[in-house]
C-alpha cells in the first residue's frame, strides 16, 4: 500500500471554517482580508523606507494561501491589496518569507510543478518563478531564509533522503550534495502546515523537524546542523507520534536562541491534548514535556518575549508566560500560523481569517 506523506496528507485535508471570533477579539484583532482563501503563510517585516513623503514606522505585513492568494499590507492591517502571482490561482501558497515592503519569497505546495518558490523586489507588483518541481514525488514543506539572498527550502523526502534545496545569491536554488542529506525512516516526512517545520539561525546553523510513523514505530525527529549540513544530529523530543497525522510540525527560537521550543500533536485529532509541546535548554540536545501542554493539537509557536511564547492551532490560541513549561488558552478561534516581530503579530487561518496580536501595552 502506497504510504501518504504528512504533508500530503494535510494539503489533502479541507479546510475548517472560521469559528471563535468573539472569543479572539479578548487576544486577536480579527481583520478583513476581503477573501475565504485558507492562509497557512504569514510573515512580518519592517518597512525599509518611507511610502511618498511620510516616514512610515508600522510593520509590513504579508500573508499567503489557497487560490494563489498573495496580500500585503502596510498600515497595521487595516487595508490588505492582493499581490499574487499572475496564473496562479491553482497554487496553495504555504510559505511566504518577507524582508521588507519590496523583497519576498512565496512557497506553494503540491506535486510536482505545483510546488514552486517565487521572488518579489517590487512589492508584488511581478514575481519571478525561481524554483518548480520536475518529478511528481516533488513536494516543498517549507522555506526559510538567513538574509535576502541566503534561503532553504524543504520538501518531502525523495527516494528515501529529505529534499533539501538552498539559494546563496536569492536567484538560483540547487540541491544539497545527497551525502550531505539525511536520511528518512519510511513513512516519515515534514508538515506543510504553517511553513515553521524548518528554522534558521545562522547560514551555518538551522533545524528542521519531522512527523509521521515508520515500520519501527519512530517519526517525529529534530534534525540539526551547526555546518550549513555537512553533518547533522537527531533526537526526538516528546512530542505525540505513532500514526501518519502526527509529529512535530513546527519549531522556533527566543529572540537570544537561548531556548527552542517545538509543538504539534495530531492534527486529525485535534482536542487531544497530551505530548503537544516540548521546550529544550540547552540548544536542542534534550528535551522537555510541557508540564501543563497547550489545549489541543498546534501547527506553529513563536516567541513573544524570552518568557512568554504563544502557539496557535486548529482548537485555538495557548499562551506559555514561563518560556514553554505552563501553557493557558487564551481563545478558541482556529488559526495556522503566527508570526512576531518587534511585539507586533499576526496569525492567519482558514476562511481567510487574518488577527493581529493585541499586546499587554495595548490593553492597559
Amino acid at each position: 500500500m502506497h504510504l501518504m506523506t504528512p504533508a500530503r496528507i494535510l494539503f489533502l485535508l479541507s479546510p475548517l471554517c472560521l469559528a471563535g471570533s468573539a472569543a479572539a477579539q479578548d487576544y486577536w484583532h480579527l481583520q478583513k482580508s476581503g477573501t475565504d482563501a485558507s492562509f497557512r503563510g504569514v510573515s512580518v517585516a519592517s518597512i525599509s523606507s518611507t511610502l511618498g513623503r511620510v516616514p512610515v514606522p508600522a510593520p509590513v505585513v504579508w500573508v499567503s494561501g489557497s487560490k494563489g492568494t498573495i496580500l500585503r499590507s502596510v498600515d497595521q492591517g487595516e487595508t490588505w491589496n492582493r499581490v499574487s502571482p499572475p496564473d496562479a490561482s491553482d497554487l496553495d501558497f504555504r510559505g511566504i518569507v518577507a524582508f521588507d515592503e519590496k523583497t519576498a519569497y512565496a512557497m506553494s505546495s503540491g506535486e510536482g510543478a505545483k510546488s514552486r518558490i517565487y521572488k518579489t523586489a517590487d512589492g508584488g507588483k511581478t514575481w519571478k518563478l525561481q524554483l518548480a518541481g520536475d518529478r511528481k514525488e516533488f513536494f516543498l514543506d517549507s522555506v526559510a531564509c538567513a538574509s535576502d539572498t541566503l534561503c532553504i527550502a524543504l520538501g518531502d523526502p525523495i527516494d528515501g533522503k529529505f529534499n533539501l534545496l538552498r539559494t546563496t545569491d536569492g536567484e538560483h536554488w540547487s540541491s544539497f550534495p545527497r551525502a550531505q542529506i539525511p536520511d528518512a525512516l519510511p513513512g516519515e516526512g515534514s508538515f506543510a502546515a504553517s511553513n515553521s517545520c524548518l528554522l534558521i539561525r545562522t547560514a551555518e546553523d538551522f533545524f528542521f523537524v519531522t512527523g509521521g510513523t515508520s515500520v519501527e514505530g519512530k517519526g517525529g525527529r529534530v534534525f540539526h546542523t551547526t555546518d550549513s549540513g555537512k553533518s547533522w544530529t537527531t533526537t526526538e523530543p516528546p512530542i505525540a507520534r505513532g500514526n501518519t497525522s502526527s509529529g512535530i510540525f513546527a519549531i522556533a527560537t527566543d529572540f537570544d536562541n537561548k531556548q527552542i521550543i517545538v509543538v504539534g500533536g495530531d492534527y486529525k485529532q485535534p482536542g487531544e491534548a497530551r505530548q503537544i509541546a516540548a521546550y529544550s535548554e540547552d540548544n536542542g540536545k534534550t528535551w522537555i514535556s510541557a508540564k501543563d501542554s497547550p489545549h489541543g493539537f498546534r501547527s506553529a509557536v513563536a516567541a513573544i518575549t524570552a518568557t512568554e511564547w504563544i502557539a496557535v492551532g486548529p482548537t485555538g490560541t495557548d499562551v506559555s508566560n514561563d518560556a514553554g513549561k505552563h501553557w493557558h488558552s487564551v481563545d478558541k478561534a482556529p488559526l495556522n500560523a503566527v508570526a512576531l516581530r518587534n511585539n507586533s503579530g499576526w496569525a492567519v487561518g482558514p476562511g481567510g481569517a487574518i488577527a493581529r496580536y493585541v499586546s499587554k501595552l495595548e490593553l492597559m
